[in-house]
């Protein structure tokens, strides 16, 4: 177990999140997602992840509008959208962008550095693995017990592929707008 006292502590600050969803997203790439549950840090490496642009992203769940389900999205940037998909699996996004954009970046995979024992190899998976559900949808990631923290300086390319899961989403269901690290083991799928 990794003690809290020993876990990444520079979180990412509100400003990292309040630009693009794209350059957000590419950028979460190597970051330490970190899930403090009774004492202990869950530490993954985010290695996967996707943008979703806001209202004109047909892809987006922001594309219909501000309701109940999706007002996180347009609240400021830097806390979690946290949404059930099938019924089973939750997924986490992080909002991103100025406060109205409603856009978002889903995270998608995670590679285990330290106390996760369960499979991360896809967004409702990773959520599974780390206790995360709705009940931290709006959770603030500056807190102490959900955040991102900056990792080691490395380099890495990056590879560019549309989203999965938005066909329904017309033009839009083609863009590029899927990260992952290349030749990375953890992602959900080439």
């Amino acid at each position: 177990m990794i003690p809290h006292e020993h876990v990444p502590a520079v979180k990412l600050p509100r400003e990292f999140y309040a630009r693009d969803a794209a350059s957000v997203a590419k950028d979460l790439l190597g970051k330490h997602l970190v899930r403090v549950r009774n004492g202990a840090s869950q530490i993954g490496r985010i290695v996967e992840v996707e943008a979703y642009l806001g209202p004109h992203d047909l892809a987006a769940h922001s594309a219909r509008g501000k309701t109940a389900r999706t007002a996180v999205m347009f609240g400021p940037p830097g806390h979690a959208y946290i949404y059930l998909i099938y019924g089973i699996y939750h997924c986490m996004n992080v909002v991103t962008g100025r406060e109205g954009e409603a856009s978002a970046v889903l995270l998608r995979a995670l590679e285990p550095i330290g106390n996760i024992d369960g499979k991360t190899r896809g967004p409702g998976l990773l959520c599974r693995t780390l206790g995360i559900d709705r009940s931290m949808n709006g959770h603030d990631l500056l807190s102490d017990d959900l955040y991102i923290a900056a990792g080691p300086e490395e380099q890495f390319a990056i590879v560019e592929r549309p989203r999965i899961g938005v066909d329904y989403a017309g033009e839009w269901a083609g863009k590029p707008l899927r990260f992952y690290i290349k030749g990375n083991p953890f992602i959900s799928r080439k």
